[in-house]
């Protein structure tokens, strides 16, 4: 569902850059309560693994695909402030480096594809755990969670545009053609959603943000008493943090194993995927508003369009905007990140540590 230039007038496309902008600023400052040394790399191969299941458009309905937002997907793994980021990265990847979802619509594609399908994804996640908190539980409501968000995104779309978009529409009629299509893009969405977060509970429950209330503590006895930590949230005894295992507080293989899985999708499997239009540009084709955009500013560049216009086998743009978001990404929440002190403080007496 990436909004390309000319959809959208001036008016709207920069009250949705401010609005973005906020959202961005905003959760760059939330993000420290999410981050630490132990979870931003989570964070950066989260936004490398959408970028990655993105390209793999998949078929919805006759001449129509659709591929994940990822919204509620990431707010599951790393934290809604984070979600946020991990989007935007992805989007400022693919608009600049990809020519996919226009430059003047990149507040706009941010608000929907960010803020939107987070803050319902998340909201919806968090509204079923507060009543179930059960761990058996966590896939089926991510898959509630992210398939609610799709259709959400594409009703925020029919809004805008309906209020600022570069041609007349009947809202009644977009509306039911946008959140039909993307209701089915939605089941999708939720499949994939969670698939992914079954197998991360099952590996490494610890690294489930989503999740942390509801992961059995880790206990830890030592010599001088016991130990009790629990994923996602510090230490509660006196002993020394240094203790606890460092696998325990640390990603380890996980993230080189989900660097490979991220280059394998984006590498190999994206030669798969649908050349169907997608749910948005189904919509306006139909509706006879797909006229309205523009030619991407950057779009003869060689990996426009993941590689078509220079030539470059789609696997091998996979790969590099793989990199390239693993790379910005990582950057982006390592510099954000809550800084740990070894877990001891100012006085010598040992803190709070994260598993």
């Amino acid at each position: 569902m990436h909004v390309p230039d000319g959809f959208f007038n001036a008016a709207v496309s920069v009250s949705a850059g401010v609005v973005a902008a906020a959202g961005v600023a905003v959760c760059l400052r939330g993000a420290r309560r999410e981050l630490d040394d132990r979870t931003a790399p989570m964070a950066g191969l989260v936004a490398a693994f959408v970028f990655a299941v993105q390209m793999l458009n998949f078929p919805v309905a006759a001449g129509t695909s659709g591929h994940l937002l990822g919204g509620a997907l990431a707010a599951i793994l790393v934290g809604p402030y984070t979600a946020v980021l991990c989007v935007a990265v992805v989007l400022l990847v693919q608009a600049f480096f990809f020519a996919d979802g226009g430059l003047t619509a990149l507040g706009v594609n941010i608000t929907l594809m960010g803020l939107v399908a987070v803050l319902v994804g998340w909201g919806v996640f968090r509204l079923i755990t507060r009543s179930v908190r059960n761990r058996g539980a966590v896939a089926a409501t991510a898959f509630v969670a992210a398939l609610v968000s799709v259709p959400a995104s594409a009703l925020a779309f029919t809004l805008l545009f309906w209020a600022g978009g570069t041609a007349p529409i009947e809202i009644g009629t977009v509306a039911a053609a946008m959140g039909g299509v993307h209701l089915l893009i939605g089941v999708g969405e939720g499949l994939i959603t969670a698939v992914t977060v079954s197998t991360v509970l099952a590996i490494r429950p610890d690294l489930v943000y989503g999740a942390r209330e509801l992961v059995a503590p880790l206990v830890l006895r030592g010599a001088d008493g016991d130990v009790t930590v629990t994923p996602g949230s510090p230490a509660t005894s006196g002993s020394s943090a240094s203790s606890a295992p460092v696998a325990a507080r640390r990603p380890g293989w996980f993230l080189p194993a989900g660097v490979a899985v991220a280059a394998l999708l984006a590498g190999v499997v994206s030669f798969y995927a649908s050349s169907s239009p997608d749910g948005l540009e189904r919509v306006a084709e139909d509706k006879g508003f797909i006229g309205q955009a523009d030619d991407h500013a950057l779009g003869e560049q060689p990996l426009a369009d993941y590689g078509d216009v220079g030539g470059i086998p789609v696997g091998v743009a996979g790969l590099i905007g793989v990199g390239v978001t693993l790379a910005v990404g990582g950057g982006v929440f390592y510099a954000v990140r809550r800084r740990e002190d070894g877990g001891t403080g100012r006085d010598g007496s040992h803190e709070k540590v994260s598993v």
